[in-house]
């Protein structure tokens, strides 16, 4: 009687799908070109209790959208302490690049870093009043 052997669905078996010899194991981050940790997400959507069943394809997605987000404020904060001649991004550069973006601040309008003070504004009733200049007109005894 021929005994029957199992796969288990690892290996390469008979359908020819598996890893070929001496590929090396990719992380999905590296699979979807990501700096992002998919893996992780996944486990944090998994463990958070927002859904029973979490897709393959949500924690790439998430990742990708966290990367873009913090791609465009590091860039923009960068840029913040560039005008400052600083070579290190502070808090303050952050919360400069949130303010003066008009989408990075409709999203994190309402947060609060720590140690970045406010935005530079003095109220227009503060300033000085701006002379008007007047028409000097020649008085007649100028006249010829």
């Amino acid at each position: 009687m021929p005994s029957k052997v199992r796969s288990s669905g690892k290996g390469k078996g008979k359908s020819g799908k598996g890893k070929g010899v001496g590929s090396k194991q990719q992380s999905r981050s590296q699979r979807a070109g990501l700096q992002f940790p998919v893996g992780r997400i996944a486990r944090f959507m998994r463990g958070g209790g927002f859904a029973r069943r979490i897709g393959a394809g949500a924690p790439v997605y998430l990742a990708s959208v966290l990367e873009y987000l913090t791609a465009e404020l590091l860039e923009l904060a960068g840029n913040a302490a560039k005008d400052n001649k600083k070579q290190r991004i502070v808090p303050r550069h952050i919360m400069l690049a949130v303010k003066n973006d008009d989408e990075l601040h409709r999203l994190l309008g309402s947060v609060v870093i720590a140690s970045s003070g406010v935005l530079p504004n003095i109220h227009n009733a503060l300033l000085p009043a701006k002379k008007k200049k007047k028409d000097k007109k020649l008085s007649n005894s100028q006249e010829y």
